[in-house]
């Protein structure tokens, strides 16, 4: 019985039909699993055309001489592709700006507002709306705090060694810096070792909650009704509350009295 129109496409047209979606469906796939970017449009700016870096550098040379050195400047294109992921790639496009011969109104200053840090950085918005965080919503810290976008590595202080990231930390938390007679080893590995610099579901931004964190370090040994953490029974204290409150290691950073990290 021969189809008739309106009951679907005949056999053949179907499967044309099918073909043809399958080829867009390959194209796609295609297409993303050979993508190894994340593509952003830059900040828009209403009434602005892009100018290119060079034109940025006229005035603001000693932001840009350097910026070859920076982690950023791997985001750049080359050739005509360029014109929109130099300087106006972070900043939105500059013609007013240069026209103006500056101004804060006309230009997108991430120092400002992290909105233009988090069209890349997506993973950031989630975690700076998290109940514990750096207040970075209120205006009382900025990413420029910690990070370097102009020159060298994007964190300041400089690299990924642990001693060298701490330093940005240090800037603001003094009264962990040191020096102790007696240091908690965990300052060795870092601050992140223990902390989310960004924003946690913890208080004081901790990686892990309560003794769970600590215990990721210090080795414990059960046996019938004990729980054996240094050659010291501990079933009793963790249950008093964490770590270090109850009267126990206090001076989580490290102490100037006590080897038990006792204030």
């Amino acid at each position: 019985m021969q189809a008739t129109e309106g009951n679907g496409p005949p056999g053949g047209r179907r499967g044309w039909w099918w073909l043809a979606l399958s080829g867009a469906v390959a194209v796609s796939l295609v297409s993303c699993a050979t993508l190894d970017r994340t593509v952003v449009a830059p900040p828009q700016i209403p009434g602005a055309n892009y100018v290119g870096s060079k034109t940025c550098a006229e005035c603001h040379e000693n932001i840009t001489k350097n910026f070859a050195t920076a982690a950023h400047a791997r985001l750049a294109a080359q050739g005509p592709n360029a014109t929109e992921a130099g300087c106006e790639s972070c900043h939105g496009a500059g013609s007013l700006h240069a026209e103006a011969g500056g101004g804060k109104h006309n230009i997108v200053n991430p120092r400002t507002s992290p909105e233009g840090c988090f069209q890349c950085h997506l993973e950031l918005r989630g975690q700076f709306a998290l109940p514990y965080r750096h207040p970075l919503a209120e205006g009382r810290v900025s990413c420029g705090d910690c990070h370097e976008p102009h020159s060298g590595p994007a964190l300041r202080g400089g690299g990924t060694l642990a001693a060298a990231a701490d330093q940005v930390c240090f800037k603001c938390h003094t009264a962990q810096r040191g020096p102790h007679m007696f240091e908690h080893e965990a300052l060795r590995e870092g601050c992140t070792t223990c902390h989310s610099p960004h924003g946690s579901v913890n208080p004081k931004l901790l990686t892990a909650r309560n003794a769970t964190l600590c215990l990721r370090c210090h080795f414990q040994q059960q046996t019938p009704g004990q729980l054996l953490i240094g050659g010291r029974d501990h079933s009793t204290f963790l249950g008093r509350g964490t770590c270090w409150t109850a009267g126990c290691h206090e001076a989580v950073h490290g102490s100037k009295v006590s080897s038990s990290l006792r204030f």
